[in-house]
């Protein structure tokens, strides 16, 4: 069984910065799998900052809705695979499956399940999205609910959780 490590923290908190710096102590080739789609040009240009920290180690792997698949599909062809981000992740299935944060939530589960059988160590990024108001919206509201249903399910079943707050990280478990 391979190393899971979860990266938590709000946003700008320093954990994608920190999980590369955790993904630098495994051999390259290193894959990075990003959930995000430059879907404006805000977002266009965290993507291009993002891509501009790593270097030649590492490959990217874009995907929005397949995960696990494609963690599955790359296992054992990298020295370790960073996903970025769960929030983002969590985001497009909300908007895409049917079933709605039910189907999304088990497809997290599914998700966390597989850790078992991996070869490639995998670091998880995603935000704490819940620390903060209560939304007004209720799609707000079943976004945060989500978010944190699907942290606390993957943070059970990894082998280490990180928190940053302001750029320092916090070991929480393993």
């Amino acid at each position: 069984m391979s190393k899971v490590i979860l990266v938590t923290g709000g946003s700008r908190s320093g954990k994608s910065r920190f999980a590369e710096g955790l993904a630098l102590s495994y051999p390259a080739l290193r894959g990075y799998l990003a959930t995000a789609e430059a879907g404006d040009a805000e977002m266009a240009d965290r993507i291009a900052r993002h891509q501009g920290r790593r270097g030649e180690e590492w490959e990217t792997l874009e995907e929005p809705l397949q995960v696990e698949e494609t963690i599955r599909a790359n296992d054992g062809r990298y020295g370790v695979i960073l996903l970025d981000c769960v929030t983002l992740w969590l985001s497009n299935l909300l908007f895409s499956c049917d079933g709605g944060a039910a189907e999304a939530l088990s497809r997290v589960e599914r998700f966390t399940e597989s850790f078992k059988g991996l070869q490639t160590p995998l670091i998880i990024v995603t935000n704490e999205v819940g620390m903060g108001i209560v939304p007004e919206h209720p799609l707000s509201r079943t976004f945060r609910d989500l978010s944190g249903e699907a942290n606390e399910l993957i943070a059970a079943r990894a082998d280490e959780v990180h928190v940053c707050f302001a750029g320092l990280p916090l070991k929480l478990k393993g």
